[in-house]
């Protein structure tokens, strides 16, 4: 028969003290640590808030270049079913691809991206092709804004050139943001520091306020939105099949 003593006993004692003290204090420490660790996500959350990065600003304005391109694609179709619908639409439409995208979104990637790619020579030829198409594309707003100035509805002749130059427009532009989006903008942060990623985002964000005021890519969007119940395609629901 196994016996302890007394110093067996004080043992055993001491060693459960010790042992429920070890847990009390990982009970703490692992409460502190996760508080803590709250609150440094919390910080960098509330950080990250303040603006928009620049990949991400360029991003959500080709959001409002695909919303001008279903217009777009609406207005084509009518065209080809011969259904009339207020030309000043396509003017209207046409105006904001001016302002917003030309004159504005792909000046900054001329004056500020295009430029560092070069110096880093990484992408070159995509910035070539990208720039070529931004000049084509400004050749067909200027045609799309002409259109849209008739005063009456287009006969047949003139209703095939319109419509060709809407597809013309569609079909350079969605592969251009497209490959915009999935491959030069994900490279900037691959060619800059951080530092001058986040200066970058704030020269954009400047450049939007000095241009269209402080919401200006909301008051855009509001603007996009008047166009599309004009044509009846604001309300998302319309485009799901069997809708």
């Amino acid at each position: 028969m196994e016996t302890f003593n007394k110093n067996d006993h004080q043992t055993a004692a001491i060693t459960d003290i010790n042992r429920r003290e070890f847990l009390k204090r990982g009970v703490m420490i692992g409460a502190f640590t996760g508080v803590a660790g709250l609150s440094l996500v919390t910080a960098c959350k509330e950080e990250g808030e303040g603006g928009v990065g620049p990949s991400e600003d360029l991003m959500r304005e080709h959001g409002v270049l695909n919303r001008i391109m279903l217009i777009y694609d609406t207005c084509r179709i009518h065209l080809a079913n011969g259904e009339q619908f207020p030309l000043v639409i396509l003017k209207n439409s046409a105006q904001i691809i001016r302002n917003f995208i030309e004159d504005y979104h792909e000046k900054l990637e001329e004056d500020f991206l295009f430029p560092l790619f070069e110096k880093a020579t990484q992408l070159t030829v995509l910035v070539q092709v990208l720039s070529v198409q931004h000049k084509a594309g400004r050749i067909l707003t200027d045609r799309i804004i002409e259109s849209g100035k008739m005063n009456s509805w287009p006969g047949p002749e003139e209703s095939q050139k319109l419509i060709r130059l809407l597809n013309d427009f569609n079909s350079m532009y969605r592969p251009h943001e497209a490959r915009e989006d999935t491959v030069l903008f994900p490279a900037l942060r691959k060619i800059v520091s951080t530092n001058e990623y986040l200066a970058l985002g704030e020269k954009f964000e400047d450049k939007e306020q000095e241009l269209f005021g402080k919401d200006g890519f909301g008051t855009v969007v509001e603007k996009v939105a008047g166009i599309e119940q004009q044509l009846g395609i604001y309300e998302l629901s319309k485009f799901t099949p069997g809708a």
